[in-house]
């Protein structure tokens, strides 16, 4: 059998929050936790193309949740191109509640079926309890610009997710101006990242940086981690009230990004394709209303552009800003989930 460590939360007290295991073979899908058996599926080809379908053997009722997203997460990441995975299952609670959110379908009396695409557009697996929900749209003012009244961060921890191609868990955080100061000056004042950036200075310099962007509703500095290694950092904003808004017509829930890696050693597609999808993956969660996010290359940042092409984003136009000849690229909400963007394409 083939094994994938699965980061999900463990919600009940009889367990300690810690990794569930998948195992998946042709015949047999299931899902651990320190070696306790949590869920058993007896698996078979369903009639349809892309499709699988699993008898349950067994499951932990107090666990039901957690062992139903981890199977169907292992399944989908072992098999990219698996749609749909249906499960003979008598009602449950879990089962009713999964329903409800629209993860899940009535697939037969005793069988529900989830497809890859609400899978991965469900913040469950990997946005904290905390951070669920949408706020309710109420328009305000900021500088001129009619915008919905953007929501404060619940959690320093916005995402999480376990990565079966490196075997390391990504995490993205909300940059702290002390615990990242050291390195995201180095980062900063790297010739590499200044030719792009323009942000060289002081650590004093940084950590007012760093407040400022904690300050601004509209924006949230990123620190993103390969199992507690930082070595990027990301600046995501609503485009409605960003400098870009000018450029183009934004729409109320367009989301931005601005990114850099910051650690050499963490260059390359590899780790890119993780770390990328990810961060594209948690805007679409954070709120279901978006559905495009925009970035803004330097026009001459081949590389980087060649990373957006090879993502997804279309190119929109090139356009001047006060401090830069840009390009204006855009991934659309419908093309990363319908085409899998959340995992390494055959062409990466």
């Amino acid at each position: 059998m083939n094994a994938l460590l699965i980061e999900t939360p463990v919600l009940s007290s009889r367990y300690p929050a810690r990794q569930l295991q998948t195992q998946i073979s042709s015949e047999r899908l299931v899902v651990t936790l320190n070696g306790l058996t949590l869920l058993d599926l007896a698996l078979q080809p369903d009639t349809q193309d892309d499709s699988l379908r699993g008898e349950l053997k067994y499951i932990d009722k107090t666990m039901e949740s957690e062992a139903i997203l981890a199977a169907c997460e292992g399944a989908f990441t072992q098999s990219p191109a698996l749609e749909k995975l249906t499960l003979s299952h008598p009602p449950s609670v879990a089962i009713e509640a999964f329903l409800a959110d629209g993860l899940l379908r009535r697939a037969g009396k005793d069988s529900v079926t989830c497809t890859s695409q609400a899978l991965w557009q469900t913040p469950h697996p990997w946005l904290p309890k905390a951070s669920f929900g949408v706020l309710p749209q109420q328009y305000v003012m900021t500088d001129t610009k009619r915008h919905p009244l953007r929501p404060a961060p619940q959690s320093s921890v916005l995402y999480r997710r376990f990565i079966p191609w490196l075997g390391q868990t990504l995490t993205f955080k909300l940059s702290d101006p002390e615990r990242d100061l050291e390195t995201f000056n180095r980062w900063m004042n790297a010739p590499r990242v200044a030719q792009f950036w323009e942000e060289e200075g002081s650590q004093e310099q940084h950590r007012a940086y760093l407040q400022k962007m904690l300050d601004d509703p509209h924006a949230q500095p990123v620190t993103g981690f390969f199992d507690n290694q930082p070595f990027g950092y990301f600046e995501i904003y609503w485009a409605k009230e960003d400098r870009i808004a000018p450029f183009y017509e934004a729409d109320d829930y367009d989301r931005g990004l601005h990114l850099l890696v910051g650690e050499e050693s963490f260059r390359g597609k590899t780790f890119y394709t993780a770390w990328f999808s990810s961060i594209c993956h948690y805007l679409f969660l954070d709120d279901p209303r978006t559905q495009r996010i925009v970035c803004e290359p330097r026009h001459d940042n081949q590389r980087q552009i060649a990373n957006f092409d090879r993502s997804g984003f279309a190119k929109i136009k090139h356009f001047d800003f006060p401090h830069k000849r840009a390009l204006l690229v855009m991934l659309s909400r419908e093309r990363f989930f319908s085409d899998g963007l959340y995992q390494p394409l055959k062409s990466q």
